[in-house]
């Protein structure tokens, strides 16, 4: 029995943060943890930028309702899901992610959330549980499952690693560079057939 464990953004959407760095100009939040292997110190730093410009969650879901999944994600995702149970286990949060889940045609999603204060600014985040991405892998794992994993970030390696085959989307020169044995695919059609032939298709 399998479990096929995507990352999101990045991989099935446009990362959220550089598409809210491009509306709001501010330069600074195009990072993301392709950049930043911490993921704490990466959030500290959005909020921080955040606050200093005054932005608050409703502008980042204004910029969200924008955004259409990436050219052939819903597709690869239809026909994936008719071969095996397919989970997104991702870093965003459900203040984020909705609009999202709505256009891809409501495919279930492990996320993490926001501490929202009054004044609609974003305060602190919420982990589902320490390293998600892994911990979930390791957890399904306990449950008889094996898993199938991919995504284009540090924060995917180790989710990757502990499944029984995982693959590198679009992901960094320096990422694939630095982890040479993972297969990196570029197009949708080659990620699907990778994950055919590990699940026996």
């Amino acid at each position: 029995m399998n479990v096929c464990c995507l990352d999101m953004e990045g991989v099935l959407v446009p990362e959220i943060w550089i598409a809210f760095s491009e509306a709001s100009g501010i330069p600074e939040l195009r990072r993301t943890t392709r950049d930043e292997p911490d993921y704490n110190k990466l959030m500290q730093f959005r909020m921080d930028i955040l606050r200093e410009h005054g932005l608050g969650l409703k502008q980042i879901q204004d910029v969200i309702a924008t955004i259409d999944p990436l050219p052939g994600a819903k597709e690869f995702l239809d026909e994936l899901r008719t071969l095996s149970q397919v989970i997104i286990i991702s870093d965003t949060f459900e203040e984020f992610a909705k609009p999202l889940m709505a256009k891809l045609g409501w495919p279930t999603l492990f996320c993490n959330a926001l501490t929202i204060g009054a004044d609609n600014m974003v305060e602190g985040v919420r982990m589902r549980c320490p390293e998600s991405k892994l911990t979930t892998v390791r957890a399904l794992q306990t449950m008889g499952f094996e898993t199938i994993a991919t995504g284009d970030s540090f924060n995917d390696l180790a989710m990757i690693r502990a499944s029984k085959a995982g693959f590198l989307f679009r992901s960094t020169d320096a990422i694939r560079e630095s982890n040479p044995d993972l297969p990196a695919y570029e197009e949708f059609d080659d990620l699907l057939a990778a994950f055919k032939r590990a699940l026996g298709e």
